[in-house]
């Protein structure tokens, strides 16, 4: 508008008085401030002004009974679920009473308008819900981790000729497919990744080794097998039983060793290192460590060609790494969601659990669901859901395929809708928290449109949502009573015909083109 009452005063040959000139001067300063918003990292977001459940800014924050503050939906949600989390330092916070923090909702504005940062959209309860949801499942699965950890035993020392006897009669495809597969080069690593190089230097500047990480690297180095075996064991049963000293032995030096031993041709050697790198990577602080030294191509090899127990460790390994955000787009970028994918067959119970966990959380990154639709992951995934393996972790892989558009074509495309609406219809699904997870991926695929619509219709979802409405929990009726008032919506009216000659005759042609 601004622009065209000048347009206008200079075809008419008026001067701009001086006073218009400085507010027209203003305007576009403010016009440029408008426009210039931009999204920082969150590492340069001041960490009170993030929620720790949704960890971005809070639009609506609001100060609990122990004095967190988080943004509301995210405490509305967590009530609503009966979930109390476990933050980053290791407090439990306290949401009996709910207080609006104003004086820090003032703050997060001041600081987004003085760093020219887009102020924070409000959190609807269905997108917070999802990302409790999410923070539920990762800390129940932690536990099960640690707790399959202390319950399984170590693998018992073998002599040198029994060493030998063992690996003359192991399976020759087993140890081939483990020589056939070279960890991958440096050349295939992101930048941020340690090389042998930088681990050397890191080296020389410890000046304070720990003793008992120097006698483990010592004997780990050894050209005796049974040496290395022993001390590899060893250090699985410190790093099982003594949690303090995770921190204290996850270096460079130590990583690096385990590197060259997670592909040991040894059985015991390979099991027992992987399964070390598993108790290292419990600890929140060295999940980061542990990607960035390089360690993901070898447990990757041994994804496809370990040993039976290592595989399963190395999917307990991929799984606890997936935890923490900022691994997710690292450990999908060096090659493990085929893998992973494979052993969601795997005759090991541990290995298809696992894998399945593993996957979920590698799929909440963007870049790693594309990845999956084009690997094929849909058709398997609905395989397993109709032979009745793993519904229940499946159902979250789904889900979270579902959000993306790639994701829901592809559901749709292989015959999901109808898929889901069965398991629903038979109640074949064995606990509330299953039933929940398959409305959810049906919420999600109603974003595709008409299709889904037509689907559903076919499928019989009028009646299905009719009955899910009625009965269950609170947001299965809530996802079911938007998803009938979807169905129930009236089609779009055809479009009239549009008679072009008549409309260039008439000269509204201009004010057609104004109305589409």
């Amino acid at each position: 508008m601004e622009f065209q009452e000048a347009l206008m005063r200079l075809i008419i040959h008026k001067p701009i008085q001086k006073g218009v000139l400085l507010e027209t001067q203003e305007s576009e300063k403010k016009k440029w401030k408008i426009f210039s918003f931009r999204r920082l990292p969150k590492q340069e977001i001041p960490r009170e002004f993030l929620c720790p459940i949704s960890e971005n800014l809070m639009n609506d924050p609001v100060i609990v009974s122990s004095g967190h503050s988080f943004e509301r939906s995210c405490v509305q949600a967590c009530n609503s679920l009966d979930f109390t989390p476990t933050l980053m330092d290791g407090t439990i916070p306290d949401f009996s009473t709910v207080i609006p923090n104003l004086a820090l909702k003032s703050a997060i504005l001041n600081w987004c308008n003085n760093n020219s940062v887009q102020p924070p959209k409000p959190l609807d309860f269905f997108s917070a819900e999802k990302l409790v949801r999410a923070k539920m499942d990762a800390q129940q699965e932690e536990k099960g981790l640690v707790l399959r950890i202390k319950q399984r035993p170590l693998v018992n020392l073998m002599n040198q000729a029994a060493i030998d006897s063992h690996l003359s009669s192991s399976s020759e495809e087993s140890i081939d497919t483990i020589d056939s597969t070279p960890p991958l080069q440096l050349t295939t690593r992101p930048s941020c990744y340690s090389s042998a190089s930088s681990s050397s230097e890191m080296e020389t500047l410890n000046l304070n080794p720990n003793p008992e990480e120097e006698e483990l690297i010592t004997k780990l180095k050894s050209p005796q097998v049974f040496e290395i075996e022993e001390a590899v064991i060893s250090l699985r049963k410190i790093t099982k039983t003594k949690e303090d000293t995770r921190v204290e032995l996850c270096t460079p030096r130590l990583l690096s060793v385990l590197r060259s031993l997670i592909t040991s041709r040894y059985t015991n050697i390979q099991v027992n290192s992987t399964a070390c790198l598993v108790n290292l990577s419990l600890e929140k602080v060295n999940k980061v460590k542990i990607v960035r030294s390089g360690i993901v191509p070898a447990l990757i090899d041994v994804l496809k060609g370990g040993f039976p127990e290592a595989k399963e460790h190395a999917c307990g390994a991929i799984f606890s790494l997936a935890l923490e955000d900022h691994n997710k787009t690292a450990i999908g970028v060096l090659g493990a969601l085929p893998p992973l994918l494979h052993l969601l067959r795997s005759e090991s119970e541990w290995s298809r659990h696992d894998s399945a966990l593993a996957l979920y959380h590698l799929s909440l990154v963007q870049s790693n669901r594309s990845k999956l639709v084009k690997l094929g992951a849909v058709p398997i995934l609905l395989g397993l859901i109709k032979s009745g393996h793993m519904r229940s972790r499946v159902l979250l892989i789904l889900c979270s395929l579902a959000s993306c558009p790639d994701g829901r074509a592809a559901i749709l495309d292989s015959g999901g809708v109808d898929c889901l609406l069965g398991l629903l219809k038979e109640r074949a699904l064995e606990s509330e928290s299953t039933r929940e997870s398959c409305v959810s991926v049906l919420y999600s695929l109603s974003h595709g449109g008409l299709r889904f619509k037509g689907l559903a219709k076919a499928a019989g979802g009028m009646e299905v949502f009719s009955q899910l409405e009625k009965s269950g929990r609170e947001q299965i009726r809530g996802k079911a009573r938007k998803l009938l008032e979807m169905m129930k919506a009236k089609e779009e009216e055809e479009e009239e015909e549009v008679n072009w000659e008549e409309l260039l005759d008439s000269g509204k042609l201009f004010d057609f083109a104004q109305k589409m």
